[in-house]
């Protein structure tokens, strides 16, 4: 989920950008602003140039005015690290911003080197209700007192160095509606009373190290993102009043256990569900039969068995059942007949096909095809060549026997893994433009393109001669 272009698109079109027209600024809301820039000691793609003392703030790059007013009404500076390395801010955030009495958003995203603790002068501004600070280098805790900021409607610290616990008085914030606390070192429990937020639609804690058992959450919710943090136990029957309205259920990457419950087939309205690498045993509840709308299913890495409910998704974006006990047979027709699928991920699923009977109905946007460790066999050219966009190919450990020269390199290919099969043929020079290859134990010969991979990635084809196997004669 692109939450970032959401975030942005939802602000302009909520807020459009103000200009005032007059020529001057309060002293000291200028003040404040010049304070800001003050103490950023690094700015080295000019972003606070225009920052001139005695020229009209509300030009200023980032800061927007009230309506036909020279106050100051939202400070929204971005950084494109990854585009532009050198569009960033190092320095810390100065508490000058207090000046900014009317201020109602604080928006930094991207900037990277601003550090320093959760900015405190923001319990002085009284109007202050959008907080965005993603993506900086942020530490320490959050403040107890957050309770104290009540009007807030949007808090978002992703991307720093929180640590601590999440202070209880969080629950006080009962205007918010977007809770987002990403990738922090945060942890101990969550608070109970989390569900007093009754405004709330949107949740992430992912990345940090939360733990115990999931809480109840408000009914409201759109979006329940805890992957990747230390949460065990089973999955609380209190999920079951969030089915009207949750689009996104992220339980990823934690320590959960016990069967599926069977009401997550009433969430009608679910786009993603994600319980990768728990400990979920048992069966998939036949009612996700009912899951009509999802796109994006990840079940894989736990502990489930046969049989897997038939599905009558519309479509699927996503699909990875890998690394369970499933013995699917073959690739279920629900999958094949998708016309939107870029992602498909059966690893050790019990699969024993033909490759070329693997005809999905659209091959063309497929990213990441992972059919490894079945007793899949056949030709996998057809399959492979004729996706546009494959980054991805794993099928090690299957039976797949086909001439590995007459394999395609798309433009966007990087990955792929053919170990333990019966390919043949010469290695094509194309795959030197991989990231990671795999080909070993095979039936390859001749002289190795000159690449950067390590010799495992070619051992057990004994045909192969050249770095960085033996020479050859």
């Amino acid at each position: 989920m692109n939450l970032l272009a959401t975030t942005l698109f939802i602000f302009f079109f909520t807020f459009p950008p103000h200009k005032a027209t007059a020529a001057t600024c309060l002293p000291d809301e200028e003040a404040g602003l010049l304070g800001f820039k003050s103490a950023i000691r690094s700015d080295p793609s000019g972003l606070l140039d225009n920052w001139i003392p005695g020229t009209d703030c509300c030009q200023w790059n980032g800061v927007e005015c009230h309506f036909n007013s020279t106050r100051v009404q939202r400070l929204y500076l971005t950084g494109q690290p990854d585009e532009n390395p050198r569009s960033i801010l190092s320095g810390t955030i100065s508490p000058t911003l207090s000046k900014l009495r009317l201020l109602d958003g604080l928006y930094l995203f991207n900037l990277k080197n601003i550090t320093g603790p959760f900015p405190t002068f923001l319990f002085q501004l009284p109007n202050i209700q959008f907080v965005y600070l993603e993506n900086n280098n942020l530490s320490g805790r959050i403040p107890e007192n957050i309770g104290n900021l009540t009007k807030l409607y949007a808090l978002s610290l992703v991307g720093n160095r929180f640590t601590g616990t999440l202070p209880s008085s969080i629950t006080e914030l009962t205007q918010l509606t977007q809770l987002k606390l990403d990738n922090n070192s945060l942890s101990g429990t969550l608070p109970k009373a989390i569900n007093k937020l009754v405004n709330l639609n949107y949740i992430s804690l992912e990345g940090n190290q939360f733990e115990g058992t999931i809480p109840a959450f408000p009914a409201n919710l759109r979006s329940l993102i805890l992957s990747r943090n230390k949460f065990s136990g089973n999955i609380p029957a209190s999920i079951a009043t969030l089915a009207p309205n949750l689009t996104y259920l992220e339980l990823g990457h934690n320590s959960l256990s016990g069967k599926i419950p069977d009401f997550l087939g009433k969430f009608k309205a679910l786009d993603t569900l994600d319980l990768s690498w728990n400990r979920f045993s048992g069966t998939v509840p036949a009612s996700f039969a009912n899951l009509t709308k999802i796109f994006n299913l990840d079940l894989s890495n736990n502990l489930l068995v046969d049989p897997f409910p038939e599905m009558n998704v519309k479509g699927i974006e996503s699909l990875d059942l890998s690394n369970n006990s499933f013995h699917l047979g073959k690739i279920p027709n629900w999958v094949l007949s998708s016309p939107i699928i870029f992602s498909l991920k059966l690893a050790n699923c019990g699969i024993k096909m033909r490759i070329e009977d693997f005809r999905p109905s659209e091959t063309f946007f497929y990213d990441f095809i992972d059919l490894s460790g079945n007793n899949i066999s056949g030709n996998a050219i057809s399959l492979v060549n004729s996706t546009q966009y494959l980054v991805g190919f794993w099928a090690a450990r299957n039976n797949l026997r086909f001439d590995l020269g007459n394999l395609r390199f798309g433009e966007r290919f990087r990955y792929l893994d053919l170990s333990h099969n019966a390919v043949f043929g010469k290695i094509p020079n194309s795959v030197v433009g991989l990231q990671k290859l795999n080909v070993s134990y095979n039936h390859l010969s001749g002289q190795i393109p000159k690449n950067t991979f390590p010799a495992s990635a070619f051992v057990g084809n004994d045909g192969l001669c050249g770095s960085p196997l033996n020479p050859c004669k």
